[in-house]
């Protein structure tokens, strides 16, 4: 196995960018090359970038959320965009939903570590707790997939007139061209490609920006939200 990098100091816009959180974005950082590394969440050769490609890349996402509102992270994985955001912005509900059980363990481990109040781990697939879990203003992602199977996962855990917010790279005005007719029947409304993080990160961050309608997913994930609904109060 490739040996980690040594992890570099943080740059000078991080301690602006977490404000009195910095502490806590330095000891997560810490915890990605280290455990991060070992349990396979992310690769040795990242540790070196962890600042500029992961910690603020993410964070600067909060650009283009709203305040106080619940978010889903999709597929965090490592916990990315999901912690960083939560470490800016307390005023946020902020759900990381991972499949992975090693993944999930060591995102509990940060969140409590951190004392992140505001942030809850769930384990399971977007398809899995469709209809279980409230649905929320605004999903985000992270490298979990593209932008058309992304939004089949995303879109329907979304409250009418929700948003999904998809970091991605150069690739992006493309996805959103591929995806056009499956963002319709999923009820969207209108997608943009919007750039984040000036004087922060440099090359921006680019999102995908989905905003739906007052059907997300579209009618068929209505009937099965409903269902899934009668069946918990069955239960």
């Amino acid at each position: 196995m490739t040996e980690a990098a040594e992890l570099p100091e943080a740059p000078a816009v991080a301690r602006e960018v977490f404000g009195e959180r910095f502490p806590d974005a330095v000891r997560y950082a810490e915890l990605l090359a280290d455990a991060g590394v070992r349990r396979g969440l992310i690769g040795p050769r990242e540790v070196p970038r962890l600042w500029e490609r992961h910690l603020l890349n993410c964070a600067v996402l909060s650009e283009v959320v709203a305040e106080g509102v619940s978010v889903c992270d999709v597929g965090s994985g490592a916990g990315l965009p999901g912690i960083p955001l939560a470490l800016v912005r307390p005023d946020l509900n902020i759900t990381l939903l991972e499949p992975l059980l090693r993944r999930t363990t060591f995102l509990t481990e940060v969140v409590e570590l951190l004392g992140l109040e505001h942030v809850t781990v769930v384990r399971g697939r977007a398809e899995e707790v469709l209809g279980t879990l409230s649905p929320v203003h605004v999903v985000t992602a992270r490298a979990v997939a593209p932008l058309e199977r992304l939004a089949g996962w995303g879109v329907p855990l979304l409250r009418p007139y929700g948003e999904m917010l998809a970091l991605k790279g150069d690739t992006a005005e493309e996805e959103v061209k591929v995806a056009s007719a499956a963002l319709s029947k999923l009820g969207a409304v209108t997608t943009s490609v919007v750039q984040v993080g000036e004087g922060v990160v440099d090359p921006l961050s680019t999102v995908v920006r989905v905003e739906v309608g007052e059907s997300p997913g579209g009618v068929r994930f209505a009937t099965k939200k409903a269902k899934a609904a009668r069946a918990r109060r069955r239960r």
